[in-house]
């Protein structure tokens, strides 16, 4: 049996992971649809502070696309 997905049913997921996003979080950093573009389980809270969750470009680099700024590379030491 297949679930029925509906509008609501979507918004509870980030668009960029598809992670549960809970409603607070999706009306307090979502965009005007309370729909959370990125999440705390894909971006890092410095960007989601400057609207990353909302679909805004922000000038914090990406973890995802600059690898060893904010903990994304492991340092040598810890191999």
């Amino acid at each position: 049996m297949t679930p029925l997905v509906t509008g609501e049913t979507d918004r509870r997921r980030c668009l960029e992971c598809g992670a549960h996003v809970p409603t607070d979080f999706r009306r307090v950093y979502g965009d005007e649809h309370d729909r959370a573009h990125r999440c705390p389980e894909c971006d890092t809270w410095v960007r989601l502070f400057e609207g990353s969750a909302a679909g805004k470009s922000v000038s914090t680099p990406d973890a995802r696309e600059s690898p060893g700024r904010h903990g994304a590379e492991t340092a040598r030491w810890s191999e």
